[in-house]
């Protein structure tokens, strides 16, 4: 079989490697030419564990191949995916569609044979919808059948979430569009992994809600953690508490510096647009968009707090730069204003990820000091603040950081250190909705 993945960023990348993993005949058009020239070097543009080995197991293999020919990529594509990016529309929250309708133009013009057009972006609802009628204006000459496939992908753990998934979502409406998709999930029959099979725009709101869900667990248990530290309580046990209920479940009930990435910031602010047009307003989205945008926006006072209300003039330290680990994504990380705080308030910053730095040089401020290695950013400094849990950063033992540091002061935005052990060695220890006095708001 073979298929066509018109974009070489994350989801399309992560979607090439693995469809030919299954078997399947993949070309990658990428138009952006250095991304392009990467690519064909055998270098992985984004960071993702595992994908440099599939990519360049199977484009050894000859199933996987890149071009910047929107008219090559599909010349033999019995499938043809749109995986462009989605990004937040300046002004009005929407999801900009530009990408999207730009690839559905060239793949329209260029097309010569009957196709499955699919998108794999996330997209509004009734963007399928406009995507047939376009098929229909542009090419009446041809059977272009429009479906989504929306993707449901960690990054960090992308590759076992394509290989196996909680479950697969098709939106078509036509026998030969769902053959085709589920054709090209066969492999995944061994593993019976779920194919649900829905109409375009329930595939399209399915993603759109399972992602806003997530946040809204995560903004929930943030909020349970500031509550923890203005009456004592523990918000890791109020965390276990609930997540043993089968009927709420474990995951997404850490309680951190709020959420960041690709999707859910983007995902929640376009729900909230979507849900307002339609004349069936998401308070709930609307809500998890505005409190985990003030969270982000108070991280420096919290810093500000532990270090009795003035930082003019510290060396402090930031471990983790990326919204979470094992990846270099730094969209709406917490990281970006929590550093701008600190500055404004007169910090010096050094700062070390062991992934993420590249890409957070020019969303950060210039006096920002990046150091080669955990033990080089920790030597000297007065106080630590951890952003992202690194298992490379969980593993820091306290006498070491006792060690290294001048200062005695640690705020733990991940809670990844035990708070009897850290304080063991004197340290002044402020993690998140543990049970410490409650934060005040600084004036600075």
């Amino acid at each position: 079989m073979n298929i066509a993945i018109i974009g070489g960023g994350y989801v399309g990348l992560v979607s090439a490697a693995c469809f030919a993993e299954f078997g399947v005949e993949v070309v990658v058009a990428e138009t952006e030419l250095r991304r392009l020239e990467r690519l064909r070097r055998g270098e992985i543009p984004i960071y993702e564990p595992g994908l440099d080995t599939l990519i360049a197991r199977n484009t050894a293999a000859g199933r996987l191949s890149f071009t910047a020919m929107v008219a090559e990529a599909i010349a033999n594509a019995e499938a043809v995916f749109i995986a462009v990016g989605t990004p937040t529309r300046r002004g009005d929250g929407h999801a900009d569609l530009t990408y999207v309708f730009s690839a559905a133009e060239q793949v329209l013009a260029a097309l010569d044979h009957d196709a499955v057009l699919i998108t794999k972006s996330t997209v509004p609802v009734g963007t399928g919808r406009r995507l047939g009628k376009l098929a229909c204006t542009r090419r009446p000459d041809l059977s272009v059948e429009i479906a989504s496939n929306p993707e449901f992908l960690r990054e960090g753990s992308a590759i076992t979430d394509f290989m196996r998934p909680d479950r697969i979502i098709i939106g078509a409406e036509t026998p030969r569009a769902e053959a085709v998709l589920r054709k090209l999930y066969r492999p995944l029959n061994l593993i019976e992994a779920p194919i649900l099979v829905m109409s375009l725009e329930t595939a399209e709101l399915t993603k759109y809600a399972a992602n806003a869900f997530l946040a809204m667990k995560v903004t929930f248990i943030n909020e349970m953690a500031d509550l923890c530290e203005a009456v004592g309580g523990d918000v890791h046990d109020v965390a276990r508490g609930m997540g043993l209920d089968g009927r709420i479940g474990r995951k997404f009930l850490h309680p951190g510096p709020g959420f960041g990435g690709s999707c859910f910031p983007k995902d929640t602010q376009a729900l909230a647009r979507i849900a307002t047009e339609a004349g069936a307003p998401s308070r709930l989205t609307e809500a998890v968009v505005a409190v985990n945008e003030a969270r982000k926006s108070r991280l420096s006072d919290r810093v500000l707090h532990a270090a009795g209300g003035s930082v003019c003039g510290s060396a402090i330290t930031v471990l983790g730069l990326a919204f979470k680990p094992e990846t270099d994504d730094m969209r709406d990380a917490p990281s970006i204003p929590l550093i701008r705080g600190l500055i404004d308030a007169g910090a010096n910053i050094t700062a070390f990820d062991p992934a993420a730095m590249s890409v957070a040089r020019p969303l950060l401020p210039d006096n920002v000091v990046y150091a080669e290695s955990t033990d080089a950013a920790l030597n000297g400094a007065d106080l630590l603040v951890i952003v992202t849990e690194w298992n490379s950063f969980r593993a820091l033992a306290p006498q070491r950081l006792a060690t290294l540091m001048r200062g005695n002061i640690i705020v733990d935005l991940r809670n990844i250190f035990e708070p009897i052990a850290i304080r063991a060695v004197g340290f002044r220890y402020y993690p998140v909705g543990r049970g410490h006095p409650p934060i005040a708001t600084s004036s600075h």
